[in-house]
């Protein structure tokens, strides 16, 4: 009897290895599934509201929506993208800023002409109706950064590298402002900083993230928003992104604060070539603008 009873606990065992062995196999399976298939497509719209000491009161309650590495010609395509346009729309935001990689790869093919061509049928609509302002990224670059310029404008969205573009509303003014690439474009921020005339807030918009230690360091900026990390497509519990890209290692998802400067890093609509997403999904970002009493 003693036998028979060793012989079931020991199948019982081996039965359980095997259940535990196929359920762990078909979790990670669907894991895969799920970062493959499903969240990848998962848009998620997100409300940061800042507090901004220099705000003035015609601008409260701004409305300011960013999104970034849009990567066309990758896992992104035309009606991924006019999904992510429309989810924009209706935030009914009062400017739209798009901080770099419009692109996906390191050369001009026959895909990356069809590429342009998306971003622009999507992005004309868009700008027309939302005033939209852009940097380059390092991925523009890597393919063709004029190609991407005449992109920017035939589809209406006004470029910002090394430049300014100032909001007024009666006699108050926001200064919206660029970078270049800072990966492999010309930044030229003293040039940006001879523009700014006067002391109201400004927001700057560069790719990489991490070039907020130097952009805060001036005292100009209020806000810098960037993408460039998408967030590490992959984040693992309790120990984040096991992954991250040069100068987007220090400021690689959300709200920061570097010195006086607030730093926003968005997790981006596309992907690179590892078309993945897990425990990060993508990201539009609306920032609501209130004044710091």
């Amino acid at each position: 009897m003693m036998d028979d009873r060793k012989k079931l606990t020991r199948r019982d065992f081996l039965k359980f290895l095997w259940h535990g062995f196929l359920g762990s196999t078909l979790l990670a399976a669907g894991g895969v599934g799920y970062s493959v298939f499903v969240e990848p497509s998962l848009f998620s719209v997100e409300t940061v509201r800042l507090k901004l000491k220099k705000l003035p009161k015609s601008f409260l309650g701004m409305r300011v929506a960013q999104i970034s590495d849009i990567h066309m010609g990758g896992w992104m395509n035309l009606d991924r993208f006019q999904q992510v346009a429309d989810l924009v729309v209706a935030e009914k935001p009062d400017i739209l800023l798009i901080t770099g990689d419009f692109l996906l790869g390191h050369r001009f093919t026959d895909d990356i002409k069809q590429a342009l061509d998306d971003l622009t049928k999507v992005l004309s609509p868009l700008a027309e109706s939302i005033p939209s302002f852009a940097v380059l990224g390092n991925h523009d670059y890597w393919v063709d950064a004029e190609a991407v310029r005449k992109m920017l404008s035939l589809s209406g969205v006004i470029e910002l590298t090394n430049t300014v573009f100032t909001l007024t509303r009666g006699n108050d003014n926001l200064h919206l402002c660029g970078v270049d690439d800072v990966w492999d474009g010309d930044v030229r921020l003293e040039d940006v900083i001879a523009q700014l005339k006067d002391d109201n807030v400004a927001i700057l918009l560069a790719h990489e993230p991490d070039y907020a230690d130097i952009s805060a360091a001036t005292g100009k900026f209020d806000l810098q928003v960037s993408g460039h990390t998408h967030g590490g497509q992959v984040v693992i519990p309790f120990l984040g992104p096991p992954i991250l890209p040069y100068l987007g290692q220090k400021y690689h998802t959300g709200l920061y604060k570097v010195r006086n400067m607030f730093q926003y890093t968005n997790r981006g609509v596309g992907m690179n070539r590892l078309a993945v997403r897990f425990n990060c999904r993508p990201e539009i970002t609306i920032f609501v603008l209130d004044q710091d009493l």
